[in-house]
């Protein structure tokens, strides 16, 4: 096996394969060449056209018999690349030199990873306060899904995140959510259940006993046939815990592609409504905390989404239509 040679003139590594690997393949031999970087990122250059065997492009399933000059033009990954600031607009409900509160459009992913390098809250965080560079996940403190929208607080300073972490770790920050979710709900309640990751789906949150303590408490807001608008208070934190909640006790949110098992019990006139609705009616509506440097207690409110007021106007006025022709919902 021989050393890598670096060709200067395009960053690339050029290699002899030697006899001992005959009859692996590619990646496998590269693996051997390259044991630094993982067997799927390998893949990824060869996917990526980013080796050549005896001058060519390879493919991932190809062998190499010993002797074939291999040329590699290494790839640096995203995520071990600097977060850069990206200008992307921000709809910003307060701030001041300690926190910027922020109420987050849907579709807008909190945090740079996997599938989402760029373009998200992180970005914008950075173009619109250049010193959130010196700060931990520039200042995220916590997250709203990506199709979730609303109130997000981000520190400013080292010393507001820290402050605001034990905020959070206190439960002492109040964040109210409002969620429409299938079914008819008739008292307030509480879900006291263990959220952990699923043990067969790892994209997925579950109630699981090795889960860690998770607590929403829910009151009605508007009652409707075959569904439910819920003001739903965070006791914690946990990963997709409204939405793991809610299915959990049989409810879960109009719109949850993820977390919705099978077709839902609905009346004829709001079955197209409901099913149709495209992420998770979800959305943070209040937002309340103690300010990390004056001791103030300030709280924030934000309105619906124009997507979610308009599928509650939909459904007010189809049940309205079905009364006013005395067809009882």
């Amino acid at each position: 096996m021989c050393e890598p040679e670096a060709l200067p003139d395009q960053n690339a590594l050029q290699f002899v394969v030697a006899d001992d690997l005959a009859g692996l393949r590619l990646d496998q031999a590269l693996a051997k060449l390259l044991p630094e970087y993982s067997r799927s990122r390998l893949q990824e250059w060869i996917a990526q056209q980013q080796v050549k065997v005896d001058g060519a492009y390879a493919t991932t399933k190809q062998k190499v018999w010993g002797g074939e000059k291999l040329e590699v033009l290494p790839q640096v990954h995203p995520a071990e690349q600097p977060y850069l600031a990206e200008d992307i607009a921000l709809d910003i409900v307060y701030e001041d030199d300690a926190l910027l509160v922020i109420n987050k459009p849907v579709g807008l992913v909190v945090h740079p990873g996997s599938g989402n390098w760029e373009g998200t809250l992180l970005n914008a965080l950075l173009h619109h306060a250049p010193q959130l560079e010196g700060v931990p996940r520039a200042g995220i403190v916590h997250r709203l899904d990506k199709d979730t929208s609303g109130l997000l607080v981000v520190a400013k300073t080292l010393t507001a995140q820290t402050a605001l972490v034990r905020q959070l770790q206190a439960r002492s920050v109040q964040r109210e959510y409002l969620a429409l979710v299938w079914g008819e709900l008739t008292r307030a309640s509480k879900v006291d259940a263990l959220i952990g990751r699923h043990p067969a789906q790892r994209v997925k949150m579950a109630v699981v006993d090795s889960g860690k303590p998770a607590v929403t408490h829910f009151q009605i807001e508007e009652k409707f046939p075959s569904c439910t608008l819920l003001r739903c208070r965070l006791e914690t934190g946990r990963t997709h815990q409204i939405r793991v909640h809610m299915a959990h006790i049989g409810h879960p949110l109009v719109g949850d592609r993820v977390y919705l098992k099978g077709p839902q019990k609905c009346i004829l006139q709001l079955r197209e409504l409901l099913n149709g609705f495209p992420r998770q009616a979800l959305h943070a509506t209040r937002l309340a905390l103690e300010h990390p440097v004056s001791g103030e207690v300030m709280e924030w409110q934000a309105p619906l989404p124009q997507d979610m007021q308009q599928l509650l106007q939909r459904i007010r006025t189809a049940i309205s239509l079905l009364k006013q022709t005395g067809a009882e919902p």
